[in-house]
């Protein structure tokens, strides 16, 4: 069974641009949540292990290394479950592929990939970087706005925020609070309102 692999960080995105000839593939997984999360702790991820361990897929196909994670070791270590269960991984965009013909590992992907999950990690620190510089600047220009003091948000305008919508949904399903935090990438007090909102009937 040939698998794509599509992952985006947040429920509003879109994962068109991912889905190269879609048609040529058996299934289509698609996750969306944070790179910064374990590949085998994702949904999607969890749902591909499980055809992997009962012997279904024999090549998974993700369009980038960024797309499989932002953690270099994490996507090393993803990358050796699967080689050592003769699954090749090919990266779609930068043409990388973890095996060659004869199912060995391919050395030379194995030094690119680490160069380029590497990049994908320094992408992740750079963006937390220049959020939190945003930030302190704004505070400083005293332009920064948070919630204004003493206003307040109609329950149901809360709860109908996409990303507020989709932790209710995990909630209802049974997903612990921090689980949920860290899937839809909202704090745990967030979420411990969304439950109190959401769950109070």
């Amino acid at each position: 069974m040939k698998v794509l692999y599509v992952r985006v960080s947040s429920i509003d995105q879109k994962t068109d641009r991912q889905r190269v000839n879609e048609s040529d593939f058996n299934l289509v997984v698609e996750d969306k949540v944070s790179g910064s999360m374990p590949f085998f702790e994702r949904e999607g991820g969890k749902e591909i292990k499980h055809l992997a361990d009962e012997g279904v897929i024999n090549r998974l196909y993700i369009y980038s290394i960024d797309r499989a994670g932002r953690d270099l070791r994490d996507i090393i270590n993803t990358i050796h479950y699967f080689t050592q269960k003769g699954i090749c991984i090919e990266f779609i965009s930068q043409g990388i592929r973890t095996m060659d013909d004869e199912g060995k590992e391919n050395a030379i992907s194995k030094l690119m990939i680490s160069i380029l999950g590497t990049v994908a990690e320094m992408n992740r620190v750079q963006i937390r970087e220049n959020q939190a510089s945003g930030i302190r600047l704004a505070k400083m220009k005293n332009v920064y706005r948070g919630r204004k003091e003493g206003s307040k948000e109609d329950a149901l305008m809360f709860l109908s925020k996409p990303k507020n919508s989709k932790a209710l949904e995990l909630l209802k399903k049974g997903y612990k609070a921090v689980e949920v935090a860290k899937i839809v990438e909202v704090h745990i007090n967030t979420v411990t309102k969304i439950k109190k909102l959401g769950l109070a009937a």
